[in-house]
């Protein structure tokens, strides 16, 4: 396998909140070395950071956008929230969160819409366009309460009777990030049956899906690399402060998210996992200051530096993907000459 080949990989991003910063320096490293990449994922902030670069952002870029977001913007409220006392209880009774999430939307919308992305079908690839996995450069992980679903946009949309192609990229990155009890859940309405469905943080089913872009029985002709934000260990937690209801939601939800530790992902999985220290963090950390979004950023360099001394995918492929296999009836010189681009070089059988 060529030098050039092993520099193109899929890409699978944690969510974590504010804690994304350090996934934005991981990638921005792997880019510096010379990476690309095909497909993205990722869930809450992870969808954030997955959806500006399949629209054509660098980590570079994105630290810029970064350092001028003043995060205290992204707890928007209304006239409802801004009560004394009660308005953030009455918002999370009625409106089913504290925060609008409008300000967020908006300024996806103008990123994105500077790369001229507005749909998924501006992210199609047109070397997948029969295969429905693998046709558009970003999946976003969301989840639908009402139903008890995870959701992968945007294919799933479809059952909810929207067309993939129609679904707008800002909107998916907002349901993906809907943490509950924050901000308020997306209400997405079935149009074939009119039912409405309540969309939130796609980490509440699966907060770091590096599974997505497998194919079981397969060899792939490259790799899915994850970006994970790791919390302290065990043996010196960080505690969650709880002084009052809006900090328990923060310690509650936190603790859902941070359960799911690196000891739970096999060992295939974390192999080809770039574990991101968080250096205390929090996720709803929106008075970050400048010295420690810096040192996040930098924790996410140095781990991504660490982890490219060590990987080697035909490693990987010989450990956890080896079988006996014979060429796919689709494969090679045949491939080419449709002008394809195949997912996998082989079929296990």
């Amino acid at each position: 396998m060529s030098e050039r080949k092993k520099l193109v990989a899929d890409a699978v991003f944690e969510g974590g909140g504010v804690k994304g910063i350090g996934l934005v320096g991981a990638v921005s490293y792997a880019e510096e070395i010379g990476y690309r990449w095909v497909n993205l994922a990722g869930t809450s902030a992870g969808a954030i950071v997955a959806a500006l670069i399949a629209a054509g952002y660098t980590g570079r870029e994105l630290k810029e956008i970064l350092n001028h977001l003043d995060y205290m913007r992204l707890r928007d409220t209304d006239l409802l929230d801004r009560v004394p006392l009660l308005g953030p209880l009455a918002s999370l009774i009625i409106e089913k969160g504290i925060y609008e999430g409008d300000f967020f939307l908006k300024w996806m919308r103008d990123l994105l819409d500077r790369k001229h992305v507005h749909t998924f079908r501006d992210l199609a690839m047109q070397e997948y366009k029969d295969d429905p996995k693998y046709r558009y450069k970003l999946r976003v992980i969301a989840s639908d309460i009402s139903h008890g679903r995870l959701l992968a946009l945007p294919q799933d949309i479809e059952s909810y009777g929207i067309a993939p192609d129609d679904l707008e990229v800002a909107f998916a990155v907002r349901m993906s990030m809907s943490t509950p009890f924050f901000y308020e859940p997306v209400r997405l309405e079935n149009k074939k049956t009119r039912e409405v469905s309540y969309i939130v943080d796609g980490g509440v089913l699966s907060n770091f899906p590096i599974w997505l872009f497998d194919n079981e029985g397969t060899i792939p002709e490259w790799p899915t690399l994850g970006f994970k934000l790791v919390e302290p260990g065990e043996e010196n937690p960080i505690p969650h402060a709880v002084r009052g209801p809006i900090s328990l939601l923060t310690a509650l939800f936190a603790t859902m998210m941070e359960a799911h530790d690196a000891r739970y992902i096999k060992d295939e999985h974390f192999v080809r996992t770039i574990p991101i220290p968080t250096l205390g963090v929090g996720t709803a950390e929106f008075d970050i200051s400048r010295e420690r979004s810096e040192a996040l950023y930098e924790s996410g360099r140095k781990t991504a530096a660490k982890f490219f001394t060590e990987w080697d995918f035909d490693s990987y492929v010989a450990k956890y993907r080896t079988c006996t296999c014979s060429p796919s009836a689709s494969s090679g010189k045949e491939a080419v000459g449709r002008g394809l681009r195949l997912r996998n070089s082989a079929k296990c059988v």
